[in-house]
């Protein structure tokens, strides 16, 4: 009997430690994620340029996908440092990888189209001749090819320098004209689509040198088709407002979107 009641008693102990590690196991599995610190960099598409006010230096308007995703999916905005007229170069110089250290979890950076000139071209076809135009863009998509994969990878090995256990998101430019609606002002529908195309080139630049350095890739082209500038529904703003060029409230709406689409919660351990 004294034997049979010792196998009963460890069998009940050893029952009851392994009831306790389980609960232990379940409790810390259910544990809360915790906040995303997240960290936004980049030039006028990533300060909300276009959708006013703005803060008192770089553009900076609530409207910016940044401020719009911030407390979604526990991401908490602790930097929100992207100016209007950034280039690769004056990210740098204007302090803005400051931003960043090693308790970033997420980054976004919006940046390359200052540096190619980009609205340059953009004036050179609508105001300009057939001829202008076409030499405009040759020369910007040059600069494309040629000069801005290695700003990219300049300022891109910073952001990974500075922020190393970040999830970065590189997040493109919009197609700005809507060429199925016609002639806008000096530049045809052949133009707009030469223009676009020129878009799109931006884009896979800055997305082949975001995948080289490990960082992801946000594509809104496909969310503002059929809402370029000449368009009915124009997310874009027009030529003769102070934020030509940049996308308006509807505008910004779907980068939010996009970006928040981008962000896997599965990413942030």
């Amino acid at each position: 009997m004294k034997t049979r009641s010792r196998t009963l008693r460890s069998a009940l102990v050893a029952l009851a430690l392994a009831g306790s590690a389980l609960f232990g196991l379940t409790a810390a599995s259910a544990s809360p994620r915790q906040p995303i610190g997240y960290d936004a960099l980049g030039d006028s598409y990533a300060s909300g340029y276009g959708v006013p006010p703005y803060a008192a230096t770089c553009g900076r308007s609530d409207a910016a996908y940044a401020v719009q995703i911030d407390g979604r999916m526990k991401i908490d905005l602790d930097d929100f440092v992207a100016c209007a007229g950034a280039t690769t170069t004056s990210l740098v110089s204007g302090h803005q990888l400051d931003a960043l250290d090693a308790d970033t979890d997420l980054v976004t950076l919006t940046i390359g189209g200052n540096d190619i000139g980009w609205s340059s071209t953009i004036g050179a076809c609508l105001l300009g001749t057939d001829p202008q135009c076409a030499g405009s863009i040759a020369l910007t998509r040059g600069k494309i090819s040629n000069l801005l994969p290695g700003l990219l990878d300049t300022v891109y090995a910073q952001v990974s320098q500075h922020a190393p256990d970040a999830r970065v998101l590189v997040v493109g430019y919009p197609r700005l004209f809507s060429p199925e609606y016609g002639a806008f002002l000096g530049a045809s529908p052949a133009e707009q689509d030469a223009l676009n195309d020129g878009a799109d080139l931006l884009n896979a630049v800055i997305a082949q040198a975001a995948t080289r350095h490990g960082f992801g890739f946000v594509d809104v082209t496909k969310r503002f088709d059929g809402h370029g500038v000449n368009a009915p529904e124009a997310w874009v703003r027009g030529p003769f407002d102070p934020a030509a060029f940049h996308p308006n409230q509807d505008g910004y709406a779907a980068y939010t979107a996009a970006v928040t689409a981008a962000v896997k919660p599965s990413d942030f351990k």
